[in-house]
């Protein structure tokens, strides 16, 4: 595939195409990291901040004996309705 570094603002980018982030299990947002090697630009996924956990995962990790407080977020301002 073909495609061309074009100026923004500053900076340069490169559009990739849907498909190639697919293909490479990238989103739209997801970090990468950028390098050289012998002249070629080798973009690759950076290590994954987003992992997937299952609820009960998610539970396991609230210590024993917790209680949520009521957190007071003071009297209205502007339009809100409480």
């Amino acid at each position: 595939m073909v495609t061309k570094i074009q100026k923004w603002g500053n900076s340069q980018g490169l559009r990739l195409p849907k498909q190639i982030l697919t293909e490479a299990q990238l989103m739209v947002g997801d970090d990468v990291d950028v390098s050289t090697s012998d002249g070629l630009i080798i973009i690759t996924a950076a290590k994954p901040v987003r992992v997937r956990r299952s609820l009960q995962d998610l539970i396991s990790k609230i210590p024993k004996g917790y209680r949520p407080t009521e957190t007071d977020w003071g009297t209205p301002v502007g339009n809100e309705v409480w």
